[in-house]
């Protein structure tokens, strides 16, 4: 951040320059990324004291924190124009009179061992002065481009000595035309609202703590009168409001939700009063692409290559099937796994070492920082292959069937078979292979087709080689090849394709929560295309139940006994199976295709755009932030969408109720 003096911020404001600069007096900073009717203030953000003063204060840096606002100005990081004060309120109080500016006596505790000189106030009172000079001058250009604005006027508040209820928020009315922007403060607290904080009650009030009687609110009223000020006050919830210690996770949820509710109500307020659509992205801070591509870059340098179905995999599957069945079915199979190219504590060292706080924006920090965490997580769960610490680790990174997800799995495992589907022509795996290479001119994207004994699944796509893997023992109808090319060309190879032509490569990577994603994905695009199938949805009906038994502590042979027996798959079906749900040492990722679907078929019965979802491998919990850096041009629109989206197919009467059931 450049200095500049007083003059040279206003010339550039004038000028309509995008800039960021701490004024020469080091009283405050201005950052300008665009010039949007919307502005962010922290005014007692601020925590110095000119140096000249430090000798005559009486208060200590923690009593003086106490009543400062910290962090608010950080809060304010994801929004495109922002002041912050960096003066402690204690030197001078922004929210007041010139005159009134200067405390004595704050809260009950003098201020000064001595009193201030007049040259000492009036030092103080100039920085005061320049700080309103620069936001009229602001306001007046912002003014001149779009007759009105907003400004979040931010406050923190302390709460413990408080003995009544209070509101997490408070939005002060004094100064507000409620007759006029009753809609606009209806909407911001709708949008406050809406967020759920871990052991914490959200609730928001107007005029409660506060009134909304501070000078700049006041001078905004007085000077711009056709522009909104809000003033409003947070509980110091995200901090230890007697330390100033800050509470990361919940700092980090507050600035989040900042950042969604005020760029959400700037929109609407420039929609109802400016007559201008401004699109949302444009109420969002310009994020450094240099730093986001430093930080991107270092992850997958350090992440790059570790494939969990690589290590999973037994190596010695065809020996052990044989034995399995030699004894009957009532042996457990002994599986051994490839070693470990990784050294997890320096694997984990590195991640954590990536620069993850240097990105400004909380959504696109909050991205990184959840892959890191699920990157720690997938290392926990490779080291402890063949391991009774596996299964754990296989919890905590899949999670585990709901009772809810058994109960639709015996539903669609009841269901009885559709006549059609009976005793349907097989073909081989390279008559598979042959189908696949022939659909390659559809996508417009070039693949390998390799037959391999290795895989446990039927078929797969290799993302990092571009490459699907057919299993060579699997037969398939013409319908399950159909489906199989919907389901590993129409989405997992074009979000790998996809994948590759972003600028960010964490897409590469996948999100956290990618695999129930992409696989709901390519399990809807199966039934757009009219070719998923009620053998296909018990398939993965089976798979839940599969690992709903691995977790009650069934063993090997009673898993397959009840696949095979009570389910009435052939033995080989119930074998591999099991197998995918034993390997490692209990592995639960399976329950999750048909969770994928269930969510993913919600949101495209609900007209949810996901396009977002096919710029690489990404989840759904992410898909907000994918909207929002679509629209910020950080991440470029898909390039390859599945075929099934534009497929206007008649689906079956049948499939569609069950699929009701799904919710």
């Amino acid at each position: 951040m450049q200095t500049l003096s007083e003059k040279e911020i206003i010339r550039n404001i004038r000028r309509q320059e995008p800039f960021a600069a701490v004024i020469t007096s080091g009283a405050f900073s201005i950052r300008v990324d665009r010039y949007t009717p919307a502005v962010c203030t922290a005014i007692h953000a601020g925590h110095a004291v000119q140096e000249e003063l430090h000798d005559k204060l009486l208060l200590s840096e923690t009593e003086r924190r106490y009543e400062e606002d910290p962090f608010t100005g950080d809060m304010l990081a994801s929004l495109p124009i922002v002041m912050e004060a960096l003066d402690s309120r204690y030197q001078y109080d922004l929210n007041r009179l010139p005159e009134e500016a200067i405390y004595d006596e704050a809260w009950g505790k003098k201020v000064w061992k001595e009193p201030l000189t007049e040259k000492e106030k009036q030092a103080s009172i100039a920085r005061h002065d320049s700080y309103y000079r620069v936001l009229h001058s602001l306001l007046t250009v912002l003014e001149k481009l779009f007759a009105r604005c907003i400004i979040y006027d931010l406050h923190s508040y302390n709460h413990k000595r408080l003995t009544a209820a209070t509101p997490l928020f408070n939005i002060g009315t004094h100064f507000i035309n409620m007759d006029e922007y009753q809609p606009v403060v209806n909407h911001l607290k709708g949008l406050l609202l809406k967020t759920e904080f871990p052991n914490i009650e959200n609730r928001l009030a107007l005029d409660d703590v506060f009134l909304g009687k501070g000078y700049q609110a006041a001078f905004i009223h007085e000077q711009h009168n056709k522009s909104l000020c809000i003033p409003l006050e947070i509980k110091k919830v995200y901090m230890d409001e007697t330390t100033g210690e800050s509470y990361p996770l919940i700092l980090e949820a507050v600035t989040e939700t900042l950042k969604q509710a005020f760029s959400y109500n700037a929109a609407y307020f420039s929609r109802k009063f400016t007559g201008k659509k401004i699109q949302r992205a444009l109420f969002f801070a310009e994020e450094s692409s240099r730093v986001v591509k430093k930080v991107d870059t270092a992850l997958y340098r350090v992440a790059k290559g570790i494939d969990t179905l690589r290590y999973i995999n037994p190596v010695n599957l065809s020996q052990e099937r044989k034995r399995f069945f030699a004894k009957q079915c009532s042996y457990t199979p002994q599986f051994r796994y490839r070693q470990l190219k990784i050294d997890p504590f320096a694997f984990r060292k590195k991640l954590y070492a990536i620069g993850v706080d240097t990105i400004q924006d909380v959504s696109i920090r909050q991205l990184y920082r959840s892959t890191i965490d699920m990157l720690a997580q997938k290392v926990d769960l490779l080291t402890t292959i063949g391991t009774d610490s596996f299964l754990y680790n296989s919890l905590r990174f899949h999670g585990e069937p709901s009772e809810a997800d058994i109960e639709l799995a015996r539903f669609l495992i009841a269901a009885p078979p559709i006549e059609k589907e009976k005793n349907p022509k097989l073909l081989s795996a390279r008559e598979c292979a042959n189908v696949f290479k022939r659909a390659e001119n559809d996508y417009g994207f070039s693949f390998q087709v390799e037959l391999s004994s290795r895989i446990v699944a039927r078929a797969m796509v290799s993302s990092g080689r571009r490459k699907v893997m057919i299993n060579r023992n699997a037969q398939f109808t013409e319908v399950e090849i159909q489906a199989l090319i919907h389901h590993e060309l129409g989405v997992h190879m074009v979000t790998t394709s996809n994948a590759r032509q972003q600028y960010l490569k964490i897409f590469r990577m996948g999100l956290p929560g990618n695999t129930e994603t992409q696989e709901g994905l390519a399990l809807l695009s199966e039934y757009l295309s009219g070719n998923l199938t009620l053998a296909r949805l018990q398939s993965l009906a089976h798979r839940v139940m599969a690992v709903h038994m691995m977790v009650k502590n069934y063993d090997f042979p009673r898993t397959f006994k009840a696949l095979s027996d009570d389910y009435g798959l052939s033995r080989e079906d119930a074998f591999n199976l099991t197998v995918r749900v034993y390997r490692g040492g209990g592995f639960t990722k399976d329950y999750l295709y048909l969770t994928g679907l269930r969510k993913a078929l919600q949101l495209y019965r609900s007209g949810t755009d996901l396009q977002p979802m096919f710029v690489g491998k990404t989840s759904i919990a992410f898909l907000d932030t994918l909207k929002e850096m679509l629209g910020r041009d950080v991440v470029s629109n898909p390039l390859h969408l599945p075929r099934a989206w534009q497929m206007k197919v008649q689906s079956s009467p049948i499939l569609d109720y069950l699929l009701s059931s799904f919710g």
